[in-house]
């Protein structure tokens, strides 16, 4: 089973690179993050067409998270547990029914910028519910794995320069820490458990030649509960998507597991 994580900036504006993309990497299943839109506006039909079940968790105009399955789905559920009033469309649950059933958590995290503030606040929180929920999966012992846009750079070495990002809500102590204790509950890391060393990363702002300078950062990840990482046999960047006509600022990240 190859499962992907995409923060696709736009589902209406990257349409084209998208399709092109899926075309090629044969995902099984695909999560996706900043859809920007509502549901009834998301364009499933042509997905469906390539033989994807399509469930969205929308919001006009910002956030939207969904996910695209060749394999059957059950008990979706959209929304993070434990704040009634979050009106913010970042997290999306399935099971994927493969050979072996594995629940995928899609999340966008918030980026949490400016520090200090209510948004770097909320962000933390979010954190805190999303370590909450973890537990609950694990507690299960079922193959789970979360993965998507985390907006947390985890060490220096996922960023290409490192100093620029000291006080930003990506890298703030508070934020790796929060993530650390995420880690800590048993998840593997997909992509560190495969690759080491500097100069891996997944966005590249559109601002001041980044990409052209690879002046990038590691944001998106896969987190798998000790069940799915023994099903681990692989876990890539796609990188070079981002080369591509009207790209996202982000590119796939994907995992192959023995499911």
């Amino acid at each position: 089973m190859k499962v992907a994580t995409f923060n696709i900036n736009g589902i209406k504006a990257r349409i084209s690179a998208l399709l092109d993309w899926l075309d090629e990497a044969g995902a099984d299943v695909v999560l996706l993050q900043e859809i920007k839109s509502v549901d009834e506006a998301f364009p499933r039909e042509i997905f469906e067409d390539r033989g994807y079940t399509v469930e969205t968790h929308g919001q006009k105009g910002f956030n939207g998270v969904a996910i695209l399955s060749k394999l059957p789905l059950e008990d979706v559920t959209r929304g993070l547990p434990g704040d009634d009033s979050d009106e913010q469309a970042r997290w999306i649950e399935a099971t994927v029914m493969g050979d072996t059933a594995i629940r995928v958590c899609g999340l966008y995290l918030p980026n949490g910028n400016p520090v200090p503030g209510p948004k770097y606040d909320y962000k933390l929180a979010w954190m805190e519910r999303m370590q909450t929920r973890a537990t609950e999966l694990l507690s299960l012992e079922e193959p789970f794995l979360m993965a998507g846009d985390y907006n947390v750079i985890p060490q220096n070495e996922d960023a290409k320069r490192p100093e620029v990002w000291q006080e930003d809500a990506l890298a703030r102590p508070e934020t790796r820490a929060a993530y650390r204790r995420l880690l800590n509950l048993g998840f593997t890391e997909a992509f560190r458990a495969r690759t080491h060393g500097p100069g891996h990363y997944s966005f590249w702002d559109y601002q001041a030649g980044a990409w052209n300078r690879d002046d990038g950062i590691r944001i998106d990840h896969f987190l798998l509960s000790p069940e799915c990482a023994d099903l681990l046999e692989d876990c890539q960047i796609d990188r070079d998507v981002r080369a591509r006509e009207k790209p996202s600022d982000h590119v796939p990240v994907w995992v192959q597991l023995r499911a």
